[in-house]
């Protein structure tokens, strides 16, 4: 849990609260992940979570993928609307283990 105390301030960006955890605890800004910050009413401190990884290989490996995708470290593979509709219409329409054939997008055979 990480508290952040910034009297007569807006609420400080991620990047710095990045910056800051590396110096105290001697690593780089990129394996700090830091997530959820609140603001307290009245304005003045600021609460969330943080994770450090020994390496970006542990974080790669433990992180959700949208906090990478944060870090520019995921990228979703984009399909297009109408795909995605077609699939879910052709999986509709089969049962059980044979919907990951049709979703890998093989035509079904009769």
């Amino acid at each position: 849990v990480i508290d952040v105390l910034h009297p007569g301030k807006a609420t400080v960006p991620k990047i710095e609260i990045w910056e800051k955890l590396a110096r105290m605890y001697k690593t780089t800004p990129d394996v700090i992940f830091v997530f959820g910050f609140r603001t307290h009413f009245g304005g003045g401190k600021t609460t969330g979570f943080g994770m450090i990884f020994d390496s970006l290989d542990y974080a790669k490996k433990n992180e959700p993928k949208h906090r990478l995708a944060r870090h520019v470290l995921y990228e979703k593979k984009k399909t297009s609307r109408k795909q995605r509709k077609e699939r879910k219409n052709r999986m509709k329409k089969v049962r059980g283990t044979a919907k990951a054939n049709v979703g890998a997008g093989k035509k079904k055979e009769k």
